[in-house]
């Protein structure tokens, strides 16, 4: 007994170690440069910075571009959850899996993509006949466009959210309403939307901090728009000064941060008071019968998902095929040298595959395993392992919410001298890479675990003590298997997002180990499109591929291993 109690306290401090030296101290670290000087707290760089034109501005724009976005991505991931969720529309499967797929493309492929799409060289458009005029102003360049691919990023978020909370309403609801001689207009308006409050909230506040902390498409958008945000004034100032202006960018990734902080904190208070209890089996609410007008409906969602989908795609494709960008796609000017210029020839990006498929992979594992025992130990009988634990999942939610620009200003600051003792330098590295995503990407695999390990019934344990199994045995024989689909359905979201993300590693990278999200930036930026074009699509298809090879596996894996699957 006292090995097993040993082996479980000895887990349990590493792990809030290890969550607060990559999730906490880091954070630290930056508020401090940016907040005290040697004499103690120093608030005059922070004014100075706040009284600075171009901060003041940035900020502004920030907060405009990610309100606005987060409001209309609320109202159009809530609009379809209703419909997919509360309607007879048909091929539900295929549309949520369609809906879902926007989230799961990297934002700066998205930006790319729709840049491609809407702009005078668009090859569809030339195609069609009704491509803008040569030398005209790009449509998506301007407040408006930045603003609509944040919505259309971000409103998978909402719609999954809001999904989620409509499968667990008690019918009894509905049951009841309806024998009062409620329709289903009264339902929705009366009960339904009611209900949703909190989730919407939730959904918002996600939205908008995806929205702040959202690098690719504010630089890609709003660079040539001259509607720079926070994220693109830390990226410009450090990428043009170097690691000299740390202090400065420091104190701007505070305000960034604190804004975001700011924003999660309002959302928990008003969650608190829109709470209400639930009491029933969580089966669909409603079932809304749209009689003739459902073909309508599905001819209008359709047509939606096609534009939101196949007109970005179908440019993107046809830019990567394209000998030169502005060409229109004809048998004269079609060509694969793109592709095995990305895939072949530089070495670059190769490199990058290799890379970013390794520590998303890594990522993916150590959060996997670190949730399994952090998930038993918050739901712990004890209060002081609940107690522990609940300081790691709250420092994980932190380095989460912030942006995560921010997180990278972080790391530097963290990491750009040697570690003490063993006296070697992670900055310049991969592996500091590796580090940043396992604490910004933490939540998203901890979350799933952590909800499976409190629905467990406690007398499991007690037969496994009773049994005379260890700590170490009991994880591995009973909590572990019970909770692997969940883990799995966390580690799948990690290597996803970490695998296609840019906004991390944006400031981390170096030469030699750069990331598919950073090389396909770093071509775009450099006006090297059509090559962007091509290793922008092979990262589509690689997206879409391993999402078609997750819902293969559905039937034959246990139910909520496959994230976006019932």
């Amino acid at each position: 007994m006292r090995t097993a109690l040993s082996a479980e306290k000895t887990i349990l401090l590493l792990l809030v170690l290890g969550a607060t030296l990559i999730c906490g101290l880091p954070l630290l670290l930056l508020f401090k440069t940016g907040l005290t000087n040697e004499a103690g707290l120093n608030l005059a760089p922070l004014i100075e910075a706040l009284q600075s034109r171009s901060v003041r501005r940035a900020l502004w724009h920030s907060i405009e571009s990610s309100l606005w976005s987060a409001l209309a991505a609320t109202i159009l991931g809530s609009l379809l959850a209703l419909l997919v969720g509360l309607t007879d529309i048909r091929a539900k499967g295929l549309l949520v899996f369609l809906i879902l797929l926007p989230m799961m493309i990297p934002p700066h492929v998205t930006a790319i993509a729709w840049i491609q799409a809407l702009g005078p060289a668009s090859p569809v458009l030339q195609w069609l006949g009704i491509a803008p005029e040569l030398g005209s102003t790009h449509p998506l360049y301007s407040r408006e466009g930045l603003v609509l691919l944040l919505t259309l990023q971000h409103s998978p978020l909402v719609f999954l959210l809001v999904r989620a909370s409509l499968r667990s309403f008690p019918r009894e609801l509905s049951d009841a309403a309806r024998v009062s001689g409620a329709g289903a207009m009264i339902l929705l308006r009366r009960i339904t939307l009611p209900l949703l409050g909190p989730s919407l909230l939730a959904g918002f506040a996600l939205a908008f901090v995806a929205a702040l902390g959202n690098f690719g498409i504010n630089a890609l958008i709003g660079i040539p728009a001259r509607y720079t945000t926070l994220p693109v004034l830390v990226w410009r100032r450090l990428a043009s000064f170097g690691p000299d202006v740390l202090p400065n960018v420091a104190v701007i990734s505070v305000v960034l941060a604190m804004v975001a902080l700011a924003a999660i904190l309002i959302q928990n208070l008003l969650q608190r008071r829109m709470r209400n209890s639930l009491i029933g089996l969580p089966q669909d609410p409603l079932a809304i019968s749209l009689g003739n007008k459902r073909a309508v409906v599905e001819i209008l969602l359709w047509l939606f998902v096609a534009c939101v989908l196949l007109l970005p795609a179908a440019s993107l494709l046809a830019t990567s095929l394209v000998r030169t960008y502005g060409l229109p796609l004809s048998s004269d000017t079609l060509t694969l040298d793109n592709f095995n210029e990305v895939l072949w020839r530089q070495s670059v990006t190769l490199r990058a595959f290799a890379n970013s498929t390794m520590i998303a992979s890594l990522a993916a594992a150590v959060i996997a395993t670190a949730s399994l025992f952090l998930g038993y130990f918050l739901s712990h009988r004890s209060p002081g392992p609940r107690r522990w634990s609940g300081l790691a999942l709250t420092q994980s939610e932190v380095a989460f919410a912030v942006p995560g620009l921010v997180m990278s200003i972080a790391f530097i600051l963290a990491f750009i001298r040697p570690l003490p003792m063993i006296n070697v330098s992670l900055y310049g590295t991969l592996w500091i890479i590796l580090i940043a995503y396992v604490s910004v990407f933490l939540a998203i695999g901890l979350k799933p675990v952590a909800a499976t390990f409190l629905q467990m019934d406690p007398s499991l344990e007690d037969a496994a003590k009773v049994s005379g199994a260890g700590f170490v045995r009991r994880m591995s024989r009973v909590f572990a298997p019970l909770a692997a689909p969940s883990a799995a359905s966390g580690a799948i979201l990690v290597f996803l997002t970490a695998y296609n993300e840019v906004t991390v590693s944006a400031l981390l990278w170096s030469t030699g180990n750069e990331t598919i999200g950073t090389t396909i930036f770093n071509y775009e930026d450099g006006g090297y499109t059509t090559l962007a074009a091509a290793m922008s699509a092979v990262v589509v298809f690689a997206t879409i591929f391993i999402m078609l090879a997750m819902n293969a596996l559905a039937r034959r894996v246990p139910s909520g291993t496959i994230p976006w699957k019932d």
